[in-house]
């Protein structure tokens, strides 16, 4: 079958998958307090899912990544994990990765490697108990550390992701880079993003990444490096403790020039773009046609949509999110 190129000649390689909108942690720059989750009828069997990544992948799709909400609190998520794993031994899928808030990781960490995961994204934005507890509203640092040490003693490659929240972690960041470097871990930067209606204003949250990393070449020498993991981070790496930074950085500046993903909801909306509302309905094809040509016709028509670009923009002129969904829906 034929590869997918959007308009633009880019080929999309790199499935994003939220097998939930549900966690288990409240974070501050991502969800509110009181969320209103989506009804489990309304979400995508494990199997209807394994089938629409199945389609994906033979349709020149090569890495899956799994999201959430927090991925791990999915009823059965590891049958699904197990099932995708069997693509890695045959070739046609290169890597199945996870991002995860690492609160359950030592409860599965041997199980995912035993799936073929070899690598996980946790993320992580403080490293102080009051902090983690307040910018998590729910989450317990010691989860997360615990962990982490159960996934590096089974043999899973991780990368911190830390957002930077002005007022809140700025002065952590050399901790951070240190501690990484202590534990062998890459870390990557994000900045906020403006996705669906939280309980701050995302004004006060914004730190742009240029101004992080001019403090940060302060104390670390940054040298930059051709690296790239097939997601939207720029990397360089610290000399003083040999492991990379990225920098994900969409507002400052904008990473779409060679965007290769697309993103799917539990329920079976495929976005083209993570800061368009523009979206495809996967789901009816699905569940019309037992066969796969339906759904092969509308990965089609949805990949003939992507767009050049997002439009995210913070600033105090743009009181409302760039788009009304939240982080959680589409998994980032």
């Amino acid at each position: 079958m034929n590869a997918l190129v959007d308009p633009y000649g880019r080929n999309v390689s790199y499935l994003r998958v939220s097998v939930t909108d549900r966690c288990n942690y409240r974070c501050v720059y991502c969800m509110s307090e009181n969320m209103t989750f989506l009804p489990k009828n309304d979400l995508l069997t494990l199997e209807e899912l394994e089938r629409i990544c199945r389609a994906f992948i033979q349709r020149g799709v090569n890495k899956l990544r799994l999201t959430g909400g927090e991925p791990l609190v999915r009823r059965d998520v590891m049958t699904l994990i197990r099932n995708l794993g069997k693509h890695l031994k045959t070739g046609d899928l290169k890597e199945l990765t996870l991002t995860t808030n690492g609160s359950l990781l030592a409860k599965y960490a041997s199980e995912l490697i035993d799936c073929g995961v070899r690598r996980v994204n946790v993320s992580l934005d403080s490293l102080k108990e009051d902090k983690f507890a307040s910018v998590t509203r729910w989450g317990k640092l010691s989860d997360v550390l615990e962990g982490l040490d159960v996934a590096r003693q089974v043999g899973l490659e991780i990368k911190i992701n830390a957002v930077a929240l002005r007022g809140f972690n700025e002065n952590e960041f050399d901790q951070m880079i240190a501690w990484c470097g202590e534990q062998d871990f890459d870390l990557t930067f994000i900045e906020t993003m403006p996705m669906g209606e939280i309980d701050q204003d995302r004004m006060d949250q914004y730190l742009p990444l240029n101004v992080v990393r001019e403090s940060l070449e302060k104390s670390w020498t940054l040298d930059e490096i051709g690296y790239k993991s097939g997601g939207p981070a720029r990397y360089v790496s610290v000399r003083e403790t040999g492991k990379k930074i990225g920098f994900i950085t969409p507002l400052s500046h904008n990473f779409c020039e060679d965007c290769n993903r697309v993103r799917l909801t539990c329920t079976g909306k495929l976005y083209m773009c993570l800061g368009q509302d523009d979206w495809a309905d996967l789901k009816t094809p699905l569940r019309q046609d037992p066969t796969d040509k339906t759904i092969m016709d509308a990965i089609d028509e949805a990949i003939g949509r992507k767009p050049k670009g997002h439009d995210f923009i913070i600033d105090r002129t743009q009181t409302n999110p760039a788009v009304d969904r939240h982080m959680s829906v589409t998994g980032g």
